[in-house]
């Protein structure tokens, strides 16, 4: 679930202003007082904190494709962060008085089913599926942490930061588009269903959640407001499309 964005290919996100207003101006202990609010946040952590499992797990299956010790040792290393970021958000759950197991439980049939319908095939599109599959999902959660109170926002922030799958994948893919230039067809294919599957997760994972769904519409915090919802995702669309071009595939 971590980015794997370098700087110049995440979603470009709106400038966060100079003096926040509503929960962003809140800490925890303030914004938690809303009920609402509250639950809308356990289940971002749930949600974060399986996603964060789920990539764990994902990448240590991934290594047994790598084609070298270097590379399994690199996709060992990402697994490795990957696990940390999820203690950090089980402990945070447990720290608010949540059972992480709990908060978790909602959203394993969306990323488990998400995973099982796309499993890749080879080495490549392990690497394709961790750079652009993950990197929808960090987008998505980094616009709406600009909307949480100062604690939360600090914490998501810090889990989706870069464990340097970015850079590993774009260098891996094209070489192999260079060495054999039919791979980069294949390989783009793959991205345009990876793209499609993830939007429909979310969007799945968040009509069946009500305080999330909720506060995307502005009924929550300073929440997005419906406009908001579809300049959001066309951000996020917007950035896949970089992505795709940094690979060296077509959008």
């Amino acid at each position: 679930m971590t980015s794997s964005d370098s700087p110049d290919t995440a979603a470009e996100i709106p400038e966060t202003p100079a003096a926040r207003t509503g929960v962003a101006a809140m800490d925890w202990a303030a914004a938690s007082a809303d009920p609402q609010y509250r639950a809308a946040v356990v289940d971002l952590l749930g949600a974060l904190a399986y996603g964060e499992l789920a990539a764990f797990e994902r990448l240590a299956e991934d290594a047994k494709l790598a084609p070298t010790m270097g590379d399994k040792a690199e996709l060992a290393k990402m697994a490795s962060a990957e696990f940390h970021h999820f203690e950090r958000l089980r402990d945070r759950l447990a720290e608010i008085g949540e059972e992480p197991t709990h908060a978790m439980e909602p959203f394993v049939a969306a990323y488990d089913g998400f995973h099982k319908q796309t499993a890749p095939s080879d080495w490549l599109e392990g690497l394709v599926k961790a750079y652009v599959g993950d990197s929808i999902a960090s987008d998505f959660y980094r616009e709406v942490a600009a909307r949480l109170d100062s604690d939360s926002r600090a914490l998501v922030l810090a889990v989706l930061d870069d464990t340097g799958h970015g850079g590993f994948a774009v260098e891996k893919v094209r070489a192999a588009i260079e060495a054999d230039p039919r791979v980069g067809g294949r390989l783009a294919l793959w991205a345009r269903r990876l793209m499609g599957e993830a939007l429909s997760q979310s969007q799945r994972v968040v009509a069946d959640r009500d305080a999330l769904s909720t506060m995307l519409v502005g009924g929550v915090a300073d929440g997005f407001d419906l406009a908001e919802v579809g300049r959001m995702f066309s951000r996020i669309t917007e950035a896949h499309t970089k992505r795709m071009a940094a690979l060296g595939l077509a959008a």
